[in-house]
């Protein structure tokens, strides 16, 4: 990820939402295979978020912590 801050006026790249949310790539597929995570689309070959999808599904997480 660059130094260069995130557009909001075009689809993020994994690479970019897993900057976001701070967690691995690596992460942000596992979620996808197991049906969980932000909303993903496919564009081609390549995996693509909406920023607005992410901060959704962030929004929507519960702030319940375990002790």
């Amino acid at each position: 990820m660059s130094d260069q801050a995130l557009a909001e006026d075009r689809l993020w790249s994994i690479e970019d939402a897993s900057y976001y949310l701070g967690v691995p790539v690596q992460t942000l597929y596992s979620w996808r295979g197991q049906g969980m995570g932000p909303p993903g689309r496919r564009v081609g070959r390549r995996l693509r978020y909406r920023p607005e999808d992410v901060k959704a599904w962030v929004a929507g997480l519960s702030t319940d912590v375990a002790s």
